[in-house]
């Protein structure tokens, strides 16, 4: 059976002031709905995965404080869909631990990993080439497919991987190999050969495929999650997980489980999505979610914009203006207790900012 994980764990501290510990911004209503209102990235994937699998075969990864929070926002998600894990411990063992639970509900599970955190246009597109992903594990079934966003521009931010020798079922290729964020004159080299998409972080495989790969190059985690799932679900099952989880050796999917399995020819496939694709990662990325003023400014609240151009404006306190004259490409932000101006060549720098005020104020304002 077709299953999918939405990876929702993540603390967008490059969003803050606005996303914080204990609200971070897969939570935050910040995605335009087109009538005036917004929802939340999380709700955007679900909605999404709905569009190609029954919702009882949707499942959400979190951290276990977010849980509440989850259930409150996802109604319809099943109880035993939510996985909440104790602590971070990074992709690799996060993917892991919902293949196990997923596995160990449906021995035979393919099993999507998607992010809470992308904005993907249009749904219908994205719901084909998942399809297609899943149709590629019926060809071969031992494969290990990520989706391969085509790029637009040489973006820097994103790893790539490189597309190799097609395969039986159109749209999808070997992966040839995964390239690190680029400098400029290399994302551009990747660009013109035609031959590089951007790495979206999603996958396709059979639940039991990547736990079978986490065993073969990540043994330890492997250990630990056979540990956990060995035990009945119910408080027994999060006595041990809450013991086991926390030693796992911290590490990426990519590096510990995509990577090792690209080595082996045929492994790991790619499949193209050609949509139009946001990774709501920082400021200047969330921007092109909101509404422009006319002037080029992205706005979201209560603002007065004022002989402004290229500013990112948003604001949370319904009684709070935020008034601009004569600036130009800044970020302001405005919360109930923080307020940060930065120029947008500077948003990148925010999860350093967020280091310092936490330095000089500890948790308060994380």
């Amino acid at each position: 059976m077709r299953h999918a994980v939405i990876m929702a764990g993540g603390s967008g501290t490059r969003l803050w002031p606005l996303s914080r510990a204990e609200r971070p911004k897969q939570l935050l209503d910040v995605v335009d709905d087109g009538n005036g209102g917004a929802h939340s990235l999380l709700a955007e994937a679900f909605t999404r995965l709905q569009a190609v699998l029954p919702t009882g075969q949707i499942w959400v990864c979190t951290a276990a404080r977010y849980g509440d929070q989850v259930r409150a926002a996802l109604p319809e998600l099943g109880a035993d869909r939510l996985v909440l894990e104790p602590v971070a411990r990074d992709t690799a063992n996060a993917v892991g631990l919902t293949a196990a639970l997923v596995a160990d509900a449906d021995p035979d599970a393919e099993l999507a990993v998607v992010s809470a955190d992308h904005v993907i246009r249009p749904v219908e597109r994205f719901a084909a080439v998942l399809e297609t992903a899943y149709d590629a594990l019926g060809a071969r079934p031992r494969s290990l497919v990520t989706l391969g966003i085509t790029p637009t521009s040489p973006a820097t931010g994103f790893g790539y991987v490189q597309r190799g020798a097609e395969t039986e079922v159109p749209g999808v290729a070997e992966a040839a190999s995964f390239r690190e964020k680029p400098d400029r004159a290399t994302a551009e080299e990747y660009l013109a050969s035609g031959e590089y998409l951007w790495n979206s972080g999603m996958f396709v495989w059979r639940a039991q495929t990547v736990l079978d790969a986490l065993a073969d190059h990540l043994p330890e985690s492997a250990e630990g999650l056979a540990k956990i799932v060995a035990v009945p679900s119910g408080p027994e099952r999060e006595r041990v997980l809450a013991e086991v989880f926390p030693t796992l050796p911290k590490i990426s999917v990519d590096y510990a489980v995509l990577e090792p399995a690209a080595a082996e020819p045929g492994r790991v496939l790619v499949a193209d999505l050609d949509v139009d694709w946001l990774d709501v990662g920082s400021w200047p990325a969330l921007a092109s979610t909101l509404s422009d003023d006319g002037a080029g400014n992205a706005v979201r609240g209560l603002a007065v914009v004022l002989d402004s151009s290229g500013n990112i404006v948003f604001s949370d306190d319904p009684d709070h203006l935020v008034a601009l004259v004569g600036v130009r490409d800044s970020v302001v932000v405005h919360t109930a207790d923080v307020t940060m101006v930065c120029p947008v060549s500077d948003a990148e720098r925010v999860k350093q900012l967020l280091g310092a005020a936490e330095a000089a104020h500890a948790s308060r304002y994380s």
